[in-house]
């Protein structure tokens, strides 16, 4: 909600000296989330004075129409003469009232003005529309001052509102009342103690009469309140003053035409949405009710609606003409000819607008409101001072009689402790403190002693507990004032050996270069599909959500994969090239023959062992997983050379890392499974129980993954079931530190192409025995001098001893009974 501070003084009278960021700091502090503080037409600057257009000559031979304006602006130009100003809009003539730049001025955007040649004639400055002054979005031409609004030469500053701060505050689901000026207004006045002054005071009563727009209500759990006023005589070419398209911008709205700006004005105002109708195309009565089965409505983006039951319908005799509290019809849409005007302010059901809107993929201004909760008896006083701008800044005549439908739920009292604030924040709130705070937010307090029957205000719906009540008082009094009590945890106690793991893991992949992220663990099912998954992949079961937060992604997710994926391609498209990311979660794995639904157990006991056994056998397997991608360079380029792009082999690596961290050496094979390169795919495998076992795959994304998602070309990923690594880890071990020298041997081995690195490695470990501290592939190399069909492979052997220093018959021996072991087994021989 966006909060100018100029509307938000017209309610409150804030202390002198009161800036809009200590305002901000303010409010923040009592739980309205300030996000920015705006500085709107800070940087404007003058001479930006009123003229007088006198004369126009329309210059002819050019692509567009070109004027050469003679406009009086008094003696702000230091001479007092007519300035010639060249102007390309059309909508002024002779005799209009404008507002000029003069030379010297700068607009938004530092747009700077000055006298300059153009056309074939002198420009001595630029007459401004609305937009260029950035007070509101209009591309019709030039701003036409009304006539009194100025004299030639006064200053613009004195009369456009052309600068402004504005609160932008995020509002959370639960405060709905500070979608409106009047709702922050309040809490401002609460924040600083002072006076409040309420714009829907003093509203006149809408009582049955003669001219009321005929309505009536099916079903009062649809609508628990239902107003109409009707305008008569309205001129619908009457003009918006400039104040309330002003404010409207401000607030984030674009200004439409009168009688749409004063059902938008009065939203922002009040927090209360209204529709407005041409009352003249309406057919009959209106009626409140549920959609019918097979009804539609074009609203008014133009687009044909299907209906559902759920949906709340206002309709006239020939059908719908409204979908409730999300969008209007267009066939009683406010044009030129409307003359009459019937204004709607409802209590509808939040539930089902809420539903509505998610269902049509239309989320309005009004949909937020409802969806909220609004001031359930807020409409009298909505709709009358809706009708009051409407006769006043329109023409017309307000009807006497309008249509006044149910009361709405008067709120119930809520009995509460006067101590209750205290004790849950740590501290001693006085109990005059306590009144006076619940008495700030609107509520009614009768107190008993120190307990107190508190009636909330019909514009807090959200209070429904004591607790909520306790934190009204809290917040007021200031969040900042609660002390910090960290908690102490219990002697020998600490993390599980699997939670530390799995920090290990985060940390030595963060210190790798990845960086982490976290991602919803839901995916769907085109994401699946964008993996090249198969039928019958395990990953393609999935449990689906009865209430997905959003309708393209219901399912839990089988793979870390997707989420990665698209957060990769987030950051390549915001110009970030070189990314490594990685994520450790959950996955979400269908146990085969598992219940379909769980046991229910009540609120008022704790389950019983079957149901708890009937909630577990319904639940999914869920293994933690660890995976991550490469895309763009590995290493950077800068002085030291070229850098290196991410490659297959680096998505292996950050497996290594991760399953090292963990405790556990992973086994690499070549492998070949969706969404990975076939050539370019590894099958990853550790030891547990004497047998191997697959944890997980790494390599080079396939091409047509690649593509659906829009990923860099030659993306890396890698992905292994941290449950399984450990597993298969060792216990936690100090390592041996030998004090002596180490004896560092080269070997070259040439092996068959198709021959895999990793089972090389394995065999030069076990062929090497204890001595060997480390084994490491530095060079790969194919050409003439390795022979067709095969590869060379070179490592750097380290040997040590515990207790002594290696001769070099011992290092030589060690070296070659590994060679031996790797010829044995692969069929390499030394390279000469």
């Amino acid at each position: 909600m966006r909060v100018p501070l100029s509307w938000l003084r017209a309610h409150v009278d804030l202390p002198e000296g009161t800036t809009a960021r200590g305002l901000a700091s303010r409010l923040t502090e009592a739980g309205l989330e300030v996000e920015t503080v705006e500085s709107v037409g800070a940087d404007i600057t003058g001479p930006l004075v009123a003229g007088r257009v006198l004369e126009i000559e329309e210059l002819t031979g050019f692509k567009k129409p070109i004027r050469y304006c003679r406009v009086d602006v008094g003696a702000a130009n230091g001479t007092g003469e007519p300035q010639q100003i060249i102007c390309g809009a059309t909508n002024f003539a002779a005799g209009d009232l404008v507002t000029v730049a003069l030379p010297g001025a700068e607009l938004p955007g530092g747009f700077k003005i000055g006298a300059r040649k153009t056309y074939g004639r002198m420009s001595e400055g630029m007459i401004c529309s609305a937009s260029e002054l950035e007070l509101w979005e209009d591309h019709t031409g030039i701003m036409v001052l009304a006539e009194g609004t100025a004299e030639p030469g006064d200053d613009a500053f004195s009369y456009l509102p052309l600068r402004d701060e504005v609160l932008d505050i995020a509002v959370t689901p639960d405060r709905g009342y500070a979608l409106s000026v009047r709702g922050v207004a309040r809490d401002a006045a609460a924040v600083y103690g002072v006076p409040f002054r309420d714009p829907a005071a003093g509203a006149e009563d809408i009582a049955p009469g003669e001219g009321a727009q005929p309505a009536r209500v099916d079903d009062a759990a649809l609508c628990g309140r239902y107003v109409l006023r009707t305008v008569t005589g309205f001129d619908p070419e009457a003009p918006t003053p400039v104040w309330m398209k002003r404010r409207l911008a401000l607030c984030g709205v674009r200004p439409i035409s009168l009688a749409v700006d004063v059902t938008n004005y009065v939203m922002m105002e009040l927090g209360q949405p209204l529709h407005a109708w041409d009352g003249g195309a309406l057919k009959g009565a209106l009626e409140v009710r549920a959609a019918r089965p097979g009804e539609t409505l074009e609203t008014l983006d133009h687009t044909e609606r299907r209906l559902d039951p759920d949906d709340i319908v206002i309709a006239d005799e020939r059908g719908p003409v409204n979908i409730a509290g999300v969008m209007g019809g267009a066939a009683t849409e406010i044009g030129l000819s409307s003359t009459d005007v019937v204004i709607e302010a409802a209590l509808f059901s939040a539930t089902h607008i809420a539903r509505t809107s998610r269902r049509h993929q239309l989320s309005s201004e009004s949909s937020r409101r409802f969806e909220r909760g609004v001031d359930s008896a807020l409409q009298p006083a909505a709709a009358s001072r809706a009708t009051a701008l409407l006769v006043e800044l329109g023409g017309g005549r307000a009807e006497r009689g309008g249509t006044h439908i149910g009361a709405g739920a008067p709120p119930e009292p809520i009995r509460i402790d006067a101590g209750l604030p205290g004790r849950i924040a740590g501290l001693e709130y006085p109990r005059e403190t306590v009144l006076r705070r619940l008495e700030e937010v609107g509520c009614a307090v009768r107190a008993d002693g120190d307990a107190l029957d508190v009636t909330p205000p019909t514009w807090r719906p959200d209070l429904t507990d004591p607790n909520d009540l306790a934190e009204e008082v809290i917040r007021l009094e200031g969040y900042a004032n609660i002390p910090s009590v960290p908690p102490r945890a219990p002697a020998g106690r600490g993390l599980t050996a699997t939670q530390r793991r799995h920090r290990a893991v985060g940390r030595a992949l963060a210190a790798a270069g990845h960086t982490e992220v976290l991602n919803y663990p839901f995916t769907g099912g085109r994401d699946l599909d964008a993996l090249q998954l198969e039928a019958g992949d395990p990953r393609r079961s999935s449990v689906r959500l009865a209430n997905p937060l959003n309708d393209d992604e219901p399912l839990l997710r089988t793979t870390l994969l997707p989420g990665l994926l698209k957060t990769l391609v987030r950051n390549t498209g915001r110009g970030f090239a070189d990314v490594a990311l990685f994520e450790a979660g959950r996955v979400y794995l269908p146990v085969p023959g598992a219940p379909e639904r769980a046991p229910l157990p009540g609120v008022d006991r704790a389950p019983s062992a079957e149901e708890r056994a009937g909630i577990d056998a319904a639940l999914p397997h869920q293994p933690m997983r660890v995976g991550a991608v490469l895309a763009g360079r590995r290493e950077p380029a800068g002085w030291w050379g070229e850098g290196r792009p991410a490659l297959w082999a680096d998505a292996i690596a950050s497996a290594r890392e991760a399953a090292r961290a963990a405790g556990a050496e992973l086994t690499v094979r070549a492998g070949r499974t969706a969404p990975w390169h076939p050539g370019r795919c590894a099958a990853l495998y550790v030891l547990a129980g004497g047998e191997e076992v697959l944890v997980g795959h790494a390599g080079e994304l396939h091409p047509r993954v690649v593509k659906a998602f829009g990923l860099p070309e030659r993306t890396a990923a890698m992905e292994i079931d941290l449950d399984l690594v450990e597993r298969a880890a060792a216990g936690p071990r100090a390592p041996e530190v030998s004090g002596y020298p180490v004896a560092t041997q080269d070997v070259a081995l040439v092996v068959p192409s198709e021959t895999a690195a990793g089972e090389v490695e394995a065999a030069l470990r076990d062929g090497a025995g204890e001595l060997l501290e480390e084994v490491r592939l530095f060079d790969v190399y194919t050409g003439e001098q390795a022979g067709e069909g095969r590869k060379s492979l070179a490592y750097a052997l380290r040997f040590r001893a515990p207790d002594r220093t290696l001769t070099a018959e011992e290092a030589g021996a060690a070296r070659d009974a590994a060679v031996a072991e790797a010829a044995r087994r692969t069929g390499a021989v030394l390279r000469g």
